[in-house]
């Protein structure tokens, strides 16, 4: 799994039937220390939990993302989990 934060929706109205009850979000990975931080390219992930835009959240890739999601979801990504807290070295570097 990979810390990144929501920058924002993909709306798309026509979707496959598997895509149908999930948002769209568009991601990027988190950078170094500080999770707010962030680095290379931007992508789309299914939306499971119900994050929003500016958080910072839990992305699974491959085989996990498509289990999160539901086997019938074709999906290479999925938030699986909006983070609170992110603790590095005994210290408190996120805070929602």
């Amino acid at each position: 799994m990979q810390l990144a934060k929501v920058l924002g929706q993909v709306v798309a109205t026509a979707k496959e039937p598997g895509l149908e009850r999930f948002s769209l979000l568009l991601v990027q990975d988190a950078a170094g220390a500080d999770p707010e931080q962030t680095r290379g390219p931007a992508y789309v992930a299914v939306d499971v939990v119900g994050a929003g835009v500016g958080e910072i959240v839990l992305v699974a890739s491959g085989g996990a993302a498509r289990v999160a999601a539901g086997a019938d979801t074709p999906t290479d990504r999925a938030v699986v989990a909006i983070a609170d807290t992110v603790i590095r070295g005994g210290a408190v570097s996120y805070r929602k």
